[in-house]
């Protein structure tokens, strides 16, 4: 088939699923075509080396990447971002109809932040179907805070519109779906697509003795959050956890974020000494640093629009097969507890998680990697590269006529 791919990110930013997917399908004989913007995650700013303007367009077998401009200028208010989404869906819509006009079927890896280039490019290829991954449903993270209710409700009636267009919706997560079919899509049309991690980083390692230094623990248990300090996370509570048993293990955070400086501040204010902040790591030094701890920590607040979300963090850490303690709702504490892969609590409870880091502490070494070897399994048999890729090109060839559908919703994970 001739697939379109429609990414507000994309390779060589951190845009594994995308990336990988593209690469795949077209090792699978498809011929891909993707529109996507220039490379500016996370800092806001175009990468070094690139420069935004209107023709640029990379070849090789089977896949062709078009670039188009967008507003880029690291701002982190909601009008900056907007700025940015809209000026994307302005420079998509122009290049659709020539880049993706003739395409079988078009994929698109839907973030708030693609909503609006979205909703412009179905209208211009009306005869295209579309299969949306359905990534996060929460329009605008923290604008009715900032007071800028009314982009969150103009981008919640954009993704309506959008749900409601979509020959196939997959999500990213079970619980996703009850979310998409309340903003209007067809329940028959949604199927559960869980993401992959990027397999050629994440795997099994041995630790190196630099990370057995770096991660430290002096023969304690070594409880490891690796990724973003934000609002999401809530990582003052593993935090107050933490402080509540200094002698017994120790809580390593690598990453940074909005709210590093708090959580750092807390950890002061408390004197948790078993606390480390380590800066933030390449992502191929990962894989290393997970083997020297001993458990990966997955946070989210207990907030609605998250019970709905698996973060990527939870399937690199199985892919690594690294133990998880989760502090978490929804589908990551049932996925975890489900493949039995760790230990998880309610989120934001401090005192919960405190108990959950004890009994990690207590688990005899063996028991630990016995839960990494049932997470590595679960990866392969249910989230991996091969199994994602499998159910969309499904999904693509469904809607466009090239295999029968089948008579229900095929039921991808419980």
């Amino acid at each position: 088939m001739k697939i379109g791919i429609l990414s507000y990110h994309f390779p060589p930013e951190p845009a594994f699923i995308p990336g990988s997917l593209a690469e795949e399908l077209a090792a699978r004989g498809h011929e891909v075509r993707v529109l996507t913007g220039f490379p500016d995650y996370p800092g806001g700013h175009v990468y070094p080396g690139w420069r935004q303007r209107w023709h640029h367009e990379t070849h090789s077998q089977r896949l062709s990447v078009r670039r188009v401009p967008r507003y880029s200028s690291g701002a982190t208010s909601t009008g900056g971002r907007m700025a940015s989404y809209v000026s994307f869906a302005g420079s998509a819509a122009l290049a659709a109809r020539r880049f993706l006009g003739n395409v079988d079927a078009l994929y698109v890896f839907q973030l708030p932040a693609t909503t609006f280039a979205t909703a412009a490019v179905l209208r211009l290829l009306g005869r295209v179907p579309v299969v949306l991954h359905v990534q996060d449903v929460w329009a605008l993270d923290g604008a009715e805070e900032a007071g800028d209710g009314r982009w969150a409700a103009r981008m919640g009636a954009a993704m309506a519109r959008v749900y409601r267009s979509a020959a196939r919706v997959a999500v990213a997560a079970p619980s996703m779906r009850d979310l998409v079919v309340a903003a209007g899509a067809d329940p028959a049309r949604v199927q559960v697509v869980l993401n992959w991690t990027d397999e050629r980083i994440f795997h099994p390692a041995t630790p190196s003795p630099a990370a057995r230094q770096l991660v430290g623990g002096d023969g304690r248990c070594v409880v490891m959050h690796a990724g973003t300090i934000g609002a999401r996370q809530g990582l003052e509570t593993a935090v107050r956890a933490a402080a509540a048993l200094d002698r017994t293990m120790d809580l390593v955070l690598v990453g940074s974020g909005a709210d590093e400086r708090r959580v750092r501040g807390l950890a002061a204010e408390l004197g948790a000494d078993n606390v480390r902040f380590v800066e933030r790591r390449s992502p191929v030094d990962m894989p290393e640093l997970y083997a020297a701890a001993d458990y990966q920590l997955v946070m989210l607040r207990d907030l609605p629009e998250l019970h709905g979300m698996v973060p990527g963090k939870l399937q690199a850490a199985l892919s690594c097969a690294a133990p998880v303690v989760a502090s978490a709702g929804g589908d990551t504490a049932d996925l975890v507890e489900r493949t039995r892969a760790g230990l998880s609590c309610p989120p934001e409870d401090w005192a919960a998680l405190a108990d959950r880091f004890w009994l990690a502490a207590t688990i005899p070494p063996p028991s630990r990697v016995e839960m990494g070897r049932r997470g590595r399994e679960a990866y392969l048999r249910e989230m991996s590269l091969p199994a994602g890729v499998d159910r969309i090109e499904r999904l693509l060839l469904e809607v466009a006529g090239r295999v029968s559908e089948p008579a229900s919703p095929r039921k991808t994970l419980a």
